[in-house]
């Protein structure tokens, strides 16, 4: 062992005669270890709270919506979805309507927004299917038995809740639609046949789902959609497929992929992410400012080694690397801490889900953990260096001092 490797570990481990230097590499310690900590689970809570939303929203929505340009209904929807699913990286394609609405229940009216749900495609309905809580989607995919039947809706669960309308329960829904002429007003009474949940507040509380040739009939376009819905292989690709498409349909249509209709969001919570780490890292730079402390009080405490060192032929660089490797081992011994103390409390916190919030200002009623390997590795890093870094001026100190003044002073 590297007799500079030796005597640091021994300053770390001998009783002193003076125990503020002891207290002051504890405190250190953690310091270290509560600043890293804080910092994994900041980040993880990030993490959580980013993927929690993208999930909820995905669930909702598109990868890609493809659109007319002029913004006219889309007549030839079948054949066009046959088309853009035959585009590699492109799993399904399903027309759907997003239009708004009034809905009357027997509590309440609440503004709607109708999403029709083509029967033929079955990624579409499954999806739905797994977050239904009461009712079916079966009446919507089998229609009207007999004639004079009313045709069958899912609402939100929340949605359910400001009209008061449960399973099984007729409500009616009003259209305003504004095609080019006067505005042409379609009330139509439907039977509730379900409600779902889908974790997020804003579909949760505004969604009806119903079918594709009804909904059609409230936008004032029979037999239409305005939106041809795509799922994709891998999300993060929508870029590349969505140019796919654009180049495939010609320029009579447009596409907006999930990040695009997202960008706001997303960009304020990666904000959110960077702020975070600067400013616990600035509480983890004052942490380690308790080495320099620690690392003087030893110099001060080991003033005879020093002078004895120096004068059996000991040079600068020895003497420096001894108080440097100190340091750094403290802030191992911090970061290592840190990475334990944070992993625990992101485990805890998932096991009791710590994290609730109010799901009308927040969208999601919970936020999960979700460390990251990488997180975790730049949080230990981030400790070591600043801790490494706060070691230079006290080793500095201690090389260029004379030992004639060192034996002397220690006198």
């Amino acid at each position: 062992m590297p007799y500079e490797l030796f005597l640091a570990l021994r300053y770390l481990r001998s009783r002193r005669k003076r125990r503020l230097a002891r207290v002051t590499s504890v405190v250190a310690i953690l310091g270290i270890g509560i600043g890293v900590s804080t910092l994994i689970v900041a980040l993880a809570l990030a993490n959580g709270f980013r993927d929690e939303m993208r999930e909820k929203i995905l669930r909702g929505t598109a990868h890609i919506n493809v659109m007319r340009t002029d913004g006219r209904p889309i007549r030839d929807y079948r054949s066009l979805s046959a088309g853009i699913k035959a585009i590699p990286g492109v799993t399904n394609a399903a027309a759907t309507t997003y239009d708004g609405a009034m809905l009357i229940g027997s509590k309440g009216t609440a503004y709607a927004v109708l999403r029709g749900l083509d029967k033929d495609s079955e990624q579409a309905l499954n999806e739905i299917k797994d977050s239904v809580i009461e009712g079916s989607v079966a009446p919507i995919v089998e229609g009207k038995s007999k004639p004079q039947d009313l045709p069958s809706v899912l609402i939100g669960s929340e949605l359910a809740t400001r009209t008061g309308l449960r399973v099984g329960e007729v409500a009616e829904i009003i259209s305003a639609n504004t095609n080019s002429g006067p505005v042409n007003t379609v009330k139509r009474n439907v039977r509730v046949s379900g409600i779902f949940r889908s974790g997020l507040f804003e579909y949760d509380s505004t969604w009806i789902y119903l079918p594709l040739d009804l909904a059609s009939e409230f936008s004032g376009a029979p037999q239409s959609a305005s939106v041809i819905s795509l799922q994709l292989e891998d999300i993060y690709d929508a870029g590349r497929v969505a140019a796919d498409v654009r180049a495939s349909l010609g320029s009579s249509y447009t596409t907006v992929d999930w990040e695009e209709a997202n960008r706001p969001l997303f960009n304020a919570l990666a904000l959110e992410r960077r702020m975070g780490l600067f400013i616990i890292a600035l509480i983890i730079l004052i942490a380690t400012l308790n080495i320099t402390t620690t690392l003087i009080l030893v110099v001060v405490e080991r003033r005879r080694d020093i002078g004895i060192l120096s004068a059996i032929g000991s040079d600068s660089k020895s003497i420096r690397a001894i108080f440097m490797i100190e340091g750094a081992i403290i802030g191992v011994l911090g970061a290592g801490l840190g990475v334990l103390f944070g992993i625990v409390g992101c485990l805890v916190g998932n096991r009791f889900q710590l994290v609730s919030l109010p799901a009308d200002v927040y969208s999601i009623n919970n936020v999960p953990f979700h460390p990251q390997a990488v997180d975790v590795f730049l949080a230990a890093l981030v400790a070591f260096v600043l801790s490494w870094t706060a070691t230079i001026y006290p080793a500095r100190a201690a090389a260029r001092a004379r030992p004639v003044e060192m034996l002397r002073d220690a006198d």
